[in-house]
């Protein structure tokens, strides 16, 4: 049996190794400490959550026509073959990159001596809540109940479909769509809100590593005096986020292919989408915010005081003749002092009071944007789009 629990130490940190699930996959097989085996979770979720619902609508003759949304055509499969596979092989990513950041406060000395045991103490409680098994029954619940209740109000597509025909009013499911709608659906849906429950976690955290008093150096390189590093718990965040727009791609796509509406109906659902799922992990490194002012603004203020008395020893010596005789301005040690104190104080001048790069911010924009993009062939054939992409790179 895997150990899960934690110790209080930065190697034992991972916001996805641990909770009932995943002692449940242990048992099963299907994972190997800490996240091997990846395929054979991805092929089980596939196997339960779509190859069923394939298998019933070829025997109901709904599986390529027969009804006005056969399953071949609904785009919704991608949920399933891609978007899942996807939220499971962000777990290898997470796990690493986050926990390689958490060893970050104290390899960097952000955290004091006498903070260590806090910070020690704070890692142990967010590993006990994240192996909470009262948390995965209530994210269970939610699945089933109230994701049900929403799939079936927003989620369907009206007409007869593979899943469901309307029947005075209502939607009667067939047995495919049953199978979608109390195993396939659910599952999806508790391994999203899994995700939703880790960012929960995270953001926990950081919270209160923002409370305590970190070691910020405003000359530090990074531009973010000493917390630059955090920025790549946005990237590691990546996949997850593409996977979420997979879903989103589907939904949209469904509109279109299936119920005639046009790409630009949703610019601003699209635009709200991307700006949102930037904010869920961005929004957290914000924590850090007014330490990293409070660090610029007294860090502004001392070097420009030692700014002012060498720039003005530096005129008194050099400019009016006070430099002593015989001592040559070519090759002297005041010139190279005086840009190094202008290199220290841009660097000053140019901490940024966020830990995250705008470079970091267009990477995700763009890593969002990607599962959209097959949307634009709704607007311009595939041949014309390559042209257009190709003259754009020439």
């Amino acid at each position: 049996m895997d150990n899960v629990q934690a110790v209080g130490s930065e190697a034992e940190f991972s916001l996805v190794r641990g909770g009932p699930f995943y002692q449940c996959l242990l048992s099963m097989g299907l994972v190997r400490s800490p996240l091997g085996w990846l395929h054979r979770r991805i092929a089980a979720c596939v196997a339960v959550t779509w190859l069923p619902l394939a298998l019933l609508t070829t025997l109901a003759g709904t599986f390529s026509g027969g009804v006005d949304v056969p399953f071949l055509t609904d785009l919704a499969n991608a949920r399933f073959l891609l978007a899942v596979p996807m939220l499971l092989g962000a777990e290898l990513v997470v796990h690493k990159r986050i926990r390689d950041l958490i060893e970050q406060f104290t390899k960097r000395e952000l955290i004091g001596p006498a903070d260590r045991p806090g910070f020690e103490s704070l890692i142990a409680w967010t590993m006990r809540l994240r192996n909470s098994a009262v948390a995965e029954l209530i994210l269970v619940v939610i699945a089933y109940t109230g994701g049900t209740a929403a799939w079936q109000f927003y989620g369907t597509l009206p007409g007869t479909s593979w899943y469901a025909t309307p029947m005075d009013g209502k939607l009667t499911l067939t047995l495919a769509g049953h199978w979608l709608a109390w195993i396939s659906l659910p599952l999806a849906r508790f391994i999203i809100l899994r995700w939703y429950y880790r960012l929960f976690l995270w953001y926990l955290f950081l919270w209160r590593v923002s409370r305590v008093r970190l070691n910020l150096d405003p000359l530090h390189p990074d531009r973010a005096g000493g917390l630059g590093f955090l920025d790549e718990s946005a990237t590691a965040f990546g996949p997850a986020l593409m996977a979420q727009s997979v879903f989103f791609s589907a939904m949209i796509g469904n509109q279109i292919w299936h119920l005639g509406a046009k790409l630009p109906d949703f610019q601003l659902e699209i635009l709200g989408f991307v700006l949102a799922m930037l904010m869920v992990v961005l929004f957290p490194l914000m924590f850090f915010t007014n330490q990293m002012i409070e660090v610029k603004f007294e860090a502004s203020h001392v070097y420009g005081e030692l700014a002012s008395r060498y720039v003005s020893a530096f005129r008194k010596r050099w400019l009016t003749g006070a430099a002593p005789e015989g001592q040559e301005l070519l090759g002297a040690a005041d010139i190279q002092s005086l840009a190094d104190l202008g290199n220290s104080y841009q660097v000053v001048n140019e901490m940024r009071v966020v830990p995250v790069d705008k470079a970091v911010i267009l990477k995700l924009a763009i890593e969002i944007s990607i599962p959209l993009l097959p949307l634009l062939l709704t607007m311009v054939p595939l041949s014309e789009l390559l042209t257009k992409l190709l003259q754009l790179l020439m």
